[in-house]
């Protein structure tokens, strides 16, 4: 099959307008290949009829779906960058601990956005439940949500291989998780601190039904969004934080031009930002 670039503008220009995700031209192979399987997959012979398809012929979005989660990237592991997650551990969480035990209020509630596979939700749950003590006196909820609906059964499986789990600290393997098979299986304790949820961050409508949250992660994820795109959904982080809780990035991503809401704070070494 030949795309031409019209035709890769014009699908482009779909997915970005339904949920914000900016492909480059220089993706157009990648598009390409993702057309053909899902084309084939309906007996389809030309890219404008799987365009008519998606236009009329989808009224529940189930065909988008399927073509979105081929289009997501979902590249993952268990304690992804360590040094970040120390940071959150060891003072972010205390410091909003501190604020919420003043306040008589137990209640922490963490936004996963973009969780992919779940290695991440699992993450934070395996460390709230280390440096939460007596854990017991607290009702933790971490919402994790994403755009790709086949990895988020993945992620309620909660099942996953040696080389996800390899930065798992030996403690924490034998404690949270358990072999099974070739495999590694999160157990029922940690799972039962999560609710994985369908969600497209550029759905403001659904969002507005959204929690207030202490902490959001969103870790590589604003990457694959232009500054329009990446301004409304850190306008919502905002709009759903608690004062003084905290906003998680990736390494290689940062508010500070896309919004002067948030206080810049450096801890541990790490760039953070806070809600006033």
């Amino acid at each position: 099959m030949n795309l031409s670039m019209k035709n890769f503008m014009t699908f482009r220009n779909l997915v970005y307008d339904r949920c914000g995700i900016n492909f480059e031209s220089k993706k157009i192979y990648f598009v390409k290949k993702r057309l053909v399987s899902r084309m084939e997959a309906l007996d389809l012979e030309t890219v404008e009829d799987y365009f008519r398809y998606l236009k009329f012929c989808d009224p529940k979005g189930t065909e988008f779906q399927e073509l979105l989660n081929l289009l997501t990237t979902n590249e993952t592991y268990m304690f992804r960058e360590f040094d970040q997650l120390a940071v959150f551990a060891e003072d972010c969480l205390e410091e909003v601990c501190e604020k919420k035990k003043k306040q008589d209020n137990n209640q922490i509630r963490i936004w996963c956005a973009g969780c992919s596979t779940g290695e991440e939700a699992y993450t934070l749950a395996i460390i709230l439940m280390e440096m939460l003590e007596p854990l017991r006196d607290w009702n933790i909820k971490i919402v994790a949500t994403d755009i790709d609906t086949k990895v988020l059964s993945r992620a309620r499986k909660g099942e996953y291989s040696p080389r996800s789990v390899k930065e798992v600290p030996d403690e924490y393997l034998d404690k949270y998780l358990r072999i099974a098979g070739g495999s590694y299986a999160v157990k029922s304790i940690v799972k039962k601190l999560i609710a994985f949820k369908h969600l497209n961050l550029m759905d403001t409508k659904q969002l507005k039904s959204a929690e207030q949250f202490d902490f959001v992660f969103c870790r590589n994820v604003l990457i694959y969004f232009d500054d329009a795109s990446r301004k409304e959904v850190v306008n919502q982080f905002y709009e759903h934080l608690d004062s003084g809780g905290f906003v998680f990035l990736g390494h290689s991503e940062s508010i500070g031009r896309i919004s002067t809401s948030f206080t810049l704070r450096k801890m541990g070494g790490m760039i953070m930002y806070q809600k006033d």
